[in-house]
């Protein structure tokens, strides 16, 4: 039974251990993609990256010109008939043909920056 457990509690911290791993590869990669679209302002934060397979997020955090600290998060769900779109917790409209060519763009940069400072282990 002690046997049992130990391999029980063991199995639990891998666990955890595999959570946290990729909760900091996520921040990361997340800290990457916001800085694919110039140099983040001082006390700004920006965050570009791909939650899973077919979402995509855009994260902005700032204090404005009279202290009050805003935040921006756009969602992008890619669906075979189209994109759709959702800004601070509004619901989903579809992009336009405009935003799925920056998206697009912004996605295959990317990828190519997160392989290569982040998974290129060459």
């Amino acid at each position: 039974m002690i046997k049992r457990l130990y391999k029980q509690a063991l199995a639990k911290r891998e666990e955890q251990r595999q959570t946290e791993l990729y909760r900091n590869l996520m921040r990361h990669e997340a800290k990457l993609g916001g800085q694919l679209f110039g140099p983040v302002p001082k006390n700004h934060r920006r965050e570009f990256f791909c939650f899973d397979r077919r979402t995509w997020v855009w994260h902005e955090e700032w204090v404005d010109e009279k202290g009050v600290k805003r935040v921006k998060t756009t969602r992008y769900d890619v669906r075979p008939d189209g994109i759709l779109k959702a800004q601070d917790g509004q619901p989903y409209q579809l992009a336009s043909r405009e935003e799925v060519l920056n998206l697009y763009k912004a996605s295959q940069l990317y990828k190519t920056e997160v392989a290569d400072k982040l998974y290129s282990f060459a």
